[in-house]
């Protein structure tokens, strides 16, 4: 038997931006430079777009640099800002709306602060960090005590994809291949520094399939022979260390690509995502079709993935994100 449509189509989207007032020039400079649409945002036309797409709610992140690499004060004081505007999007309607909090790395002692003003007054879902803070990558051992007291409060991290350092691919614009390639880069980082295994109740979820991570794993399990000690285990290990993370879906349906999600990811850790505006709706329809449409689903996995695995991860979706 398969699950050719959704049981309940109200989707639950992990991977929804916010660019609050403030920021949208910001925004507007960054996606020029990266080679890619200019995106707007709004709440209202945010909660029109979620109800052309059957999303009932969208856990909000603000996926840009909070301020410059030599400017803590600015982006403590950044992310706090979006956090609070971000906040009470959510109380005014936490029926469609949740939130990811930005953190501002590398300023780990920022990052903290941030992090329990976020999950403790403000009542965020989780924490967002790009894949690399101005060229750290999160792997890095400086930044091992947010990573402690994220794994002591069992929270959900969103790692959302940032430019490598170093210069473009004259003509191929950075969200194409330098994304998904950091997202990869970050991930295999952390494993081999034994992030995952040292602090399994945090939850760490990779957009956009994880980059190239399921279709190139059994590669990167290369890794446990790379090393004299043991703290690798076998390649095995390895694997299952990257099986660790969640992935969301979002721009990761085609045809050749979800199927090596599918394989790879366990059954329980797929989400669905929309990356919603920074990808336009006329194309992120087209990617929810081919999800809905993929002749690959076993009875009730569409379903777990558009909302039934976001409501054991984030509990309270099971509920706040249900409207008429």
């Amino acid at each position: 038997m398969t699950d050719r449509v959704p049981t309940d189509p109200r989707r639950i989207d992990v991977h929804q931006h916010v660019i609050p007032p403030v920021r949208a020039r910001a925004i507007t400079g960054r996606a020029a430079a990266v080679g890619w649409p200019a995106p707007s945002w709004d709440e209202h036309s945010a909660i029109a777009m979620m109800d052309r797409r059957s999303i009932a709610t969208g856990v909000l992140s603000y996926a840009a640099p909070l301020a410059g690499p030599d400017d803590p004060a600015a982006a403590r004081e950044a992310a706090r800002s979006v956090n609070e505007y971000t906040a009470e999007l959510v109380k005014n309607r936490p029926d469609r709306f949740g939130h990811f909090a930005a953190l501002p790395l590398p300023d780990v002692d920022g990052a903290l602060a941030e992090t329990a003003h976020a999950l403790d007054e403000l009542g965020a879902d989780g924490v967002m960090v790009l894949s690399n803070a101005h060229g750290r990558y999160l792997g890095d051992p400086a930044f091992e005590p947010l990573w402690a007291e994220l794994d002591a409060r069992s929270a959900v991290v969103l790692v959302h994809p940032t430019a490598p350092p170093g210069a473009p691919v004259p003509e191929v614009p950075a969200p194409l291949a330098d994304f998904p390639y950091d997202t990869t880069r970050t991930a295999l980082h952390m494993t081999m520094q034994g992030v995952p295994r040292r602090y399994p109740r945090m939850k760490v979820i990779l957009p956009h399939a994880g980059g190239f991570l399921p279709y190139a794993a059994h590669r990167f399990a290369l890794a446990a022979r790379l090393t004299d000690g043991e703290e690798r285990g076998t390649p095995q290990d390895f694997l299952a260390d990257l099986r660790r993370f969640y992935f969301d879906t979002a721009i990761s349906t085609g045809a050749t690509t979800l199927p090596s999600l599918l394989a790879f990811a366990e059954p329980d850790h797929i989400l669905y995502g929309s990356d919603f505006p920074m990808l336009p709706e006329d194309w992120g329809t087209d990617f929810d079709t081919a999800l809905d449409d993929s002749p690959h689903w076993d009875s009730g996995r569409l379903h777990a993935v558009n909302r039934g695995n976001a409501e054991l991860l984030i509990p309270r979706l099971a509920n706040g994100s249900r409207h008429s």
